[in-house]
């Protein structure tokens, strides 16, 4: 094996910006070096990566095309072998900065860091709440250790996620909308009034479908059950919010024919990043308190 890890750097830059210029131009390299290299690492693998054909952009082979996924894969477990290092030179962690999406159910959460405090009693604690995207981008500008979410596709390439758990989705409405006395109810009869759902458009949270042609978007779902408080729609919500005390006998549960999956709690650090100990301690705890909510 000739190849080293500069070469397959170049390899995924390239696939990804489909242009050795450009690579070079961002990397402020000879457009030549970036091409020898890739030129030698075609060579170790014994595999042609790129069709270049004069005057079009290279495009990859259908050898390269297979080989892409792994050979990022072996870029992250690089990151990996860094931030393990990292963290056994660095030890027991002094402070553990957490942040969480806002929504998160309050009872494991502070259950786990009750836990922690015992466990760790000389560790520091900083806690965040915050809409959805606010806990990645506190990830990765280094503001926060470990985050708490919902699963949503587009988590960027540079964190680490682990499932934990569920949590329970429920179609709601307020007490005096006209869907609470309605009885059973369908997706056309849902259609006919109007939905509350998740800001942005392309979250792809659980519930985030729309049946109704009227539409209210937030941010929070919080937020979303003060609107259904005052009768302003109906929504898919999860149930520990519903059941928050504000809210009981604010909201009712409908009896409808579909709900959509329920929300998977996710554990999310940086890839470059490893955890320490109470870190991990408590991700562990979180799992344990989040099943026994049921």
């Amino acid at each position: 094996m000739q190849w080293n890890l500069e070469q397959i750097r170049l390899f995924v830059s390239v696939a990804e910006g489909q242009s050795f210029s450009a690579v070079a131009r961002r990397l402020q390299r000879a457009q030549s070096a970036v091409s020898n290299a890739i030129a030698m690492l075609e060579t170790d693998l014994g595999v042609l990566l790129f069709e270049r054909s004069s005057g079009r952009q290279p495009r990859l082979t259908a050898a390269g095309l297979s080989l892409l996924e792994e050979v990022r894969e072996v870029l992250r477990q690089c990151e990996r072998l860094e931030g393990r290092a990292l963290g056994l030179v660095r030890g027991e962690e002094v402070r553990l900065r957490l942040a969480q999406d806002e929504a998160m159910p309050y009872q494991p959460v502070l259950d786990s860091l009750e836990a922690l405090a015992k466990a760790f009693p000389l560790l520091e604690v900083q806690l965040a709440s915050g809409a959805q995207g606010e806990v990645a981008r506190k990830l990765l500008e280094r503001r926060a250790d470990l985050g708490l979410l919902f699963h949503h596709e587009q988590m960027p390439d540079a964190l680490e996620r682990q499932r934990l758990g569920t949590i329970e989705m429920v179609t709601v409405c307020g007490a005096g909308h006209p869907l609470a006395t309605a009885g059973p109810v369908d997706r056309r009869e849902l259609a006919r009034h109007r939905q509350l759902l998740m800001a942005p458009q392309d979250s792809h949270y659980p519930g985030g479908e729309q049946l109704s042609p009227a539409v209210w978007r937030t941010d929070s779902f919080y937020a979303m059950a003060e609107l259904l408080m005052r009768n302003l729609g109906w929504a898919w919500l999860p149930r520990h919010v519903v059941q928050y005390p504000t809210y009981q006998n604010q909201l009712v549960e409908l009896n409808c024919d579909w709900t959509p999956p329920p929300l998977v709690v996710e554990l999310v650090c940086r890839r470059d990043e490893a955890l320490g100990p109470a870190a991990r301690w408590l991700a562990a705890a979180f799992a344990q308190h989040l099943q026994a909510l049921g």
